[in-house]
């Protein structure tokens, strides 16, 4: 039956698997425990496919890599593909605008307070999220998740939106 819980899940994990940042929204997961065996599972499944979408455990997980992170919005099996794409994709957009800016202080090539790569690099011009940029940036990085998904619902799947709201924060 059709219910605004939608999300079940939403993880970062790093080129190794290991956990950057983890929503749990729903009791499927109920320990650190079975969390952490679901996270291993996920990204033993996911990490070599090129797909966008895969079923594990009876669960719909939408996934998408960036440089050296993989990003998981997970819902249930019967959740529409279609929606936690589109949180994925608000959450990778705002992300990008977000942890790219570089301070008004910084030269030309040096992002705010990071060692992270220059900003002239190719990829930073694709937006695509590097590891570096989001655990110096863990604040915003939550700042972001909360707007798009409080307790599994969905608020927000436009990106602009998102970014406008942080910035009145």
């Amino acid at each position: 039956e059709p219910s605004l819980y939608t999300v079940k899940a939403l993880l970062i994990l790093d080129s190794l698997g290991q956990r950057l940042l983890a929503k749990y929204y729903d009791g499927t997961f109920p320990t650190a425990k079975e969390q952490a065996a679901f996270e291993r599972n996920i990204f033993n499944q996911t990490h070599r496919e090129g797909g966008e979408v895969a079923c594990l455990e009876g669960l719909t997980v939408v996934y998408r890599s960036s440089v050296d992170l993989f990003f998981y919005v997970v819902g249930g099996c019967q959740e529409n593909e279609l929606m936690l794409s589109a949180v994925l994709a608000c959450l990778l957009d705002a992300l990008g605008h977000l942890l790219r800016v570089p301070a008004p202080h910084a030269g030309p090539g040096v992002m705010s307070g990071s060692g992270c790569s220059d900003i002239s690099h190719p990829l930073t011009r694709r937006k695509e999220v590097e590891k570096c940029w989001l655990l110096d940036n863990m604040e915003g990085t939550f700042l972001v998740v909360d707007e798009i998904v409080d307790r599994g619902v969905i608020l927000e799947s436009d990106p602009q939106q998102v970014i406008q709201r942080l910035s009145l924060q």
